[in-house]
């Protein structure tokens, strides 16, 4: 029985496999018709050119290219039917290769240029927001021009620096830790003079108990003129009586020497800034214990805090030379801190730099005039005295009276003279 369709016979279906096929092996072992990766060739063994602009490709006859050569390679085998993945050639879409075109070599002075001036936008706009953050900071607290019958101004720079007792803002537990007592109101615990120029700076400190003049001036809050009755008090008294103003102006009257910018720190700021920079680095010459300031250290080097470091400007019950001896401790330390301060380790380092900065610039009290280059340039010189390239020492000193300290009035008037002349000093003091 036939069981094929009307019209088939199996001289119809032949002898192969599967429907269709036309011979005894199985369709896929059989050679698959011909596949052209291109136009045939025209009769007469000419050449045409490909429909379409479609690129003539060898084509496929057993697994072999034009002229039975087997050097070409469908794909088929690889899966890569398209490019040459293997990194073959360098053709790429269009060329008549088939094959992808290599990536451009990168243009490394081009990207060299992109970011330098990327790094430098970045570090300018980072230099001018810390300048404006740093700039409002600054507490301008002090008006110069209310001082009055000012000397004239010499060569150089002329900062006076004052340390000051003000607890303002600190808790009753700061206070206890840091023993300073609950006196109201502020006065001046040290005073310096602070003269840079070119022959390097010079500090002079101005002993608290100095024997000075008031002399007559104008109420810095009030406005009213107060005239000078010769009356001669301790040098920290000028502060307690109108403050900064009237200390300039005392400070003025009684050396000659014209004062360019005034700077006051407290006692909690102080101590701030110690710790901001993670302390500094003292050499204490003797035994030192004061239970007053709190003050307990044995000779040798050591790092202070900021609580010891507050102790150990402040202590002058301990040292044989009282005030006249406490200023120069005073000195070492403050040089050792604008020293610290200046370290490529504190300045290049913003986790300690912006804590130095912001713990430094909200406790500082200066004139209106003062800007960050000019504390810069007053710190520096800070740094340079401790460094060998200035000179510290105390205002003369010739006797005391009724427990004042007398200035030695010819050395003092030597010392002014080559400081307004910006010449290299060679007054000593004790």
């Amino acid at each position: 029985m036939n069981d094929w369709p009307q019209g088939w016979s199996d001289d119809n279906r032949g002898t192969g496999y599967g429907r269709g096929s036309a011979g005894p092996q199985p369709e896929n072992a059989r050679v698959m018709r011909q596949v052209r990766r291109g136009p045939a060739a025209p009769p007469g063994g000419g050449h045409q050119a490909p429909p379409y602009g479609v690129p003539q490709q060898p084509s496929y006859v057993d697994g072999r290219g034009h002229d039975g050569h087997n050097d070409y390679d469908s794909g088929y085998n690889t899966g890569q039917v398209y490019g040459n993945h293997g990194g073959r050639g360098s053709g790429g879409p269009g060329d008549g290769s088939g094959m992808y075109a290599p990536r451009p070599a990168p243009d490394w002075r081009r990207r060299i240029k992109v970011t330098s001036i990327t790094v430098v936008t970045v570090l300018v706009v980072t230099l001018v927001g810390t300048y404006f953050w740093a700039d409002s900071k600054l507490n301008r607290d002090v008006d110069l021009s209310k001082v009055i019958d000012r000397p004239e101004k010499g060569e150089g720079t002329n900062y006076l620096i004052v340390g000051s007792d003000s607890r303002e803002g600190m808790s009753a537990e700061e206070k206890k830790k840091l023993h300073t007592g609950s006196a109201d109101g502020k006065r001046t615990d040290s005073m310096m003079l602070l003269h840079t120029g070119d022959n390097g700076p010079t500090l002079i400190s101005l002993p608290r108990d100095s024997d000075v003049e008031i002399p007559t001036f104008v109420g810095s809050e009030s406005g009213k003129r107060y005239e000078g009755t010769g009356r001669h008090v301790k040098l920290n008294a000028a502060y307690a009586e109108d403050g900064p103003e009237l200390l300039v102006r005392t400070v003025e009257f009684n050396t000659g020497l014209h004062i360019d910018h005034y700077v006051e720190i407290g006692f909690a700021g102080f101590a701030n800034i110690v710790d901001a920079v993670g302390g500094v680095e003292m050499d204490i010459p003797q035994d030192i214990k004061d239970t007053k300031s709190g003050a307990d250290f044995k000779k040798g080097k050591q790092t202070l805090n900021g609580e010891e470091a507050l102790a150990f400007v402040r202590t002058r019950y301990a040292l044989a030379g009282s005030d006249l001896d406490r200023t120069k401790n005073q000195q070492k330390f403050l040089s050792a801190l604008a020293n610290q301060v200046a370290t490529p380790g504190t300045v290049l380092n913003p986790f300690k730099l912006y804590p130095t900065m912001g713990a430094g610039l909200d406790s500082l009290v200066v004139d209106k005039d003062m800007g960050l280059f000019d504390l810069a340039d007053m710190f520096w010189a800070m740094k340079g005295v401790s460094g060998g390239d200035g000179k510290s020492m105390n205002i003369p000193i010739s006797g005391s009276s009724g427990g004042n300290l007398v200035w030695d009035e010819a050395k003092v008037k030597t010392l002014v003279e080559q400081l307004n002349n910006d010449e290299k000093v060679t007054v000593s003091g004790d």
